[in-house]
């Protein structure tokens, strides 16, 4: 075990992240603010409100991108999570993912700032994470949604955060998700970094980085099997038949892809995966950079979500 696995070490470390972090975010422009996030295709409109959602953990910022005018009287809503470790809150890193799911897949798309580690460790994501989802089932046509038409889905760690909501919305009956889209998520916390193969020698996620996220997200060794955190662990075997069918997304080159399709593999003996789609030679996190990689799978996610929500498609296609 290195240093950086020791709890008081990435505790440590996983807070100058987020320091350097809030500061990038911060900058009126260039890599990392939010400004430039928010330029990203210019085509989707950033017209959102902000919300707060109470929780049993703590009340949950959210930002609510609604679909064009006309779109659908009730549409339904897809609650995204964002990626960053469990460790960084950054929503603004899926604006463009939002504005995108929002046009083209005719949904409201609510994007969760949830509480993150090491100052809220595990269970409270998760637990936040499915309170904010029976929220938005329960109080959406308050709002004008259709929370019975409902999608989760997120980017890395917001993936398993995705899976997380979708399981404990399995074991407690409730509330209906029609998908869950797993978009390159750590499924497998159990198993350290180091043992983890990725196909390149350099992936974009060092063994080193999730030893920090690992440790600073759950502290305690033994809980890294939890279900919640490793799905796709040795220690997790229950029936997940009647789970929410999935879209699983990996990139190849990622150090977290053998897990998600260990994940998808599991969920397709369930009868629950509905597809597995692999970004030839992309890494971790390919989509905030390439664009064009970007178009094609947003695209693919909005074409599932469509069809399991029945939602209206835009005008133009």
């Amino acid at each position: 075990m290195s240093i950086l696995a020791r709890p008081a070490v990435a505790t440590l470390a996983a807070k100058t992240m987020q320091s350097v972090t809030r500061l990038a975010s911060r900058r009126a422009a260039g890599p990392g603010s939010t400004a430039a996030w928010q330029a990203r295709f210019p085509e989707y409109p950033h017209a959102v409100t902000e919300a707060t959602v109470p929780t049993s953990v703590a009340p949950a910022p959210v930002t609510v991108y609604a679909p064009p005018a006309g779109t659908a009287t009730r549409p339904p809503v897809h609650v995204n999570f964002h990626g960053g470790g469990y460790v960084m809150s950054m929503p603004e890193i899926d604006d463009a993912l939002c504005r995108f799911l929002a046009v083209e897949a005719g949904v409201i798309v609510v994007n969760v700032r949830y509480v993150v580690a090491p100052q809220h460790p595990f269970p409270a994501a998760p637990t936040q994470a499915y309170d904010v989802v029976r929220w938005v089932a329960g109080h959406g046509a308050e709002h004008g949604w259709d929370g019975g038409r409902l999608t989760v889905g997120g980017q890395s760690a917001g993936g398993g955060l995705a899976a997380a909501v979708a399981r404990q919305a399995h074991e407690r009956s409730g509330p209906p998700i029609a998908l869950q889209v797993l978009h390159y998520p750590p499924l497998d916390l159990a198993t350290p970094g180091r043992d983890k193969q990725a196909a390149v020698a350099k992936p974009v996620l060092r063994p080193w980085m999730g030893e920090i996220f690992d440790a600073s997200y759950v502290p305690d060794v033994r809980e890294r099997a939890h279900r919640l955190v490793s799905p796709a662990g040795a220690a997790d075997t229950a029936d997940l038949t009647g789970i929410a069918p999935a879209l699983v997304i990996t990139a190849g080159h990622d150090l977290l892809r053998n897990e998600a399709i260990r994940y998808a593999e599991r969920l397709d003996a369930a009868g629950a995966l509905v597809e597995h789609h692999d970004v030839a030679g992309a890494d971790h996190g390919y989509d905030a950079k390439d664009d064009e990689k970007a178009r094609l799978v947003y695209a693919l996610i909005a074409r599932h979500i469509r069809r399991a929500t029945g939602a209206q498609p835009p005008a133009a296609s």
